[in-house]
């Protein structure tokens, strides 16, 4: 059997295969947070085209979490029973859930709420950004409240594993580089210091909520002077040290404007999943315009990864896992609907 499409493991959660839809936001709620037919339709979708794990996109702790106000939410328990219909259907087809639990930090661009952020630094001059507050020890305290409360929600809504999002320039990500974290306390300045934060709420998820905890990082944000794959490695280490399941690498993010040479191309992002990977213990998930069967299988077989993350193929192709299964010679996989096709 190919690597790709074979049963795969984070943590006690056992995966059908080792392809994976990573979160990608829709857009497509409203100034509720609820998911809409939309979401119901696009997610069962994959499940339907075999797809081993689903994470739901970015999902926001409190309203000034959003990115913007089309924002998927879990910020009240009145979101619980909609997502716990929409696992029911995924479950029912083999498909296992996650959802990336998420707070925009400066880059909320929600109307009439203040962004906040480790310190107050605009993420762009232009609109629709603003300015966001400089959150106080306080404010802290409430937000890492705030993943734990929506992490228990989407344990009694059934999701398989939570997904902690400290990538792509939102608030936890802030935290950890220094060119969007100027602090002066327990939060800020050192590496250690500015990766407290995201440690501290992989860890109490890790207590509270019993589900396998995976958590996205921007490997580097393409700055000279920014977070870069050492400070990516160093924050892994410490995330499996508290119980955290799986690393999943992405990059970029939190700068409008890179210094660093970028070429923006197939697997471009493999080499920090691989580079993390020599580091620990735990599953690792790569993403970054992977396309193709042959391209998961090679990055398998050659040790860059445990999982592959496929994000634009997906939204292209939701039978994506079909065609790979063609294309390997694992045509016995393909759902009998659709044999015809193939």
């Amino acid at each position: 059997m190919s690597l790709l499409l074979e049963e795969g493991q984070i943590e006690n959660l056992k995966l059908k295969n080792r392809i994976v839809m990573p979160p990608m936001c829709m857009y497509k709620s409203d100034n509720s947070g609820e998911l809409k037919t939309f979401h119901k339709g696009h997610y069962l979708a994959r499940a339907i085209g075999g797809v081993g794990f689903i994470i739901l996109e970015a999902t926001a702790v409190e309203p000034r979490g959003r990115i913007s106000a089309n924002d998927l939410g879990l910020w009240d328990d009145s979101f619980i029973d909609s997502h716990k219909k929409l696992n029911e259907q995924m479950h029912s087809f083999g498909a296992k859930t996650a959802i990336q639990l998420a707070h925009a930090g400066r880059k909320c661009n929600v109307e009439n709420e203040t962004p906040i952020a480790p310190s107050a630094i605009a993420f762009s001059e232009d609109k629709p950004f603003k300015m966001p507050k400089e959150a106080t020890i306080e404010e802290i305290k409430r937000i890492k409240e705030l993943f734990i409360k929506a992490a228990l929600r989407a344990k009694l809504a059934n999701y398989n594993a939570i997904e902690l999002h400290a990538a792509h320039g939102y608030f936890l990500c802030e935290f950890l580089s220094p060119l969007s974290n100027f602090r002066n306390d327990i939060y800020g300045g050192s590496l250690e210091n500015r990766c407290r934060l995201t440690l501290e709420i992989a860890k109490e998820l890790k207590q509270k909520v019993d589900l396998p905890i995976i958590v996205r990082i921007s490997a580097d944000e393409w700055m000279q002077e920014g977070w870069n794959i050492n400070d990516s490695i160093y924050l892994s280490k410490e995330l499996e040290k508290v119980g955290v399941d799986s690393i999943h690498v992405s990059s970029g993010g939190n700068q409008e404007n890179t210094n660093k040479p970028l070429k923006i191309k197939p697997l471009y992002q493999a080499d920090f999943a691989k580079d993390i990977k020599k580091e620990v213990n735990i599953p690792v998930i790569a993403v970054g315009l992977i396309t193709t069967a042959k391209q998961g299988e090679k990055l398998l077989e050659e040790k860059y990864c445990d999982f592959v993350a496929y994000g634009r193929e997906l939204l292209r192709s939701p039978n994506f896992t079909f065609i790979a299964a063609n294309e390997l010679k694992e045509k016995e996989l393909i759902d009998s609907s659709y044999i015809r096709a193939f």
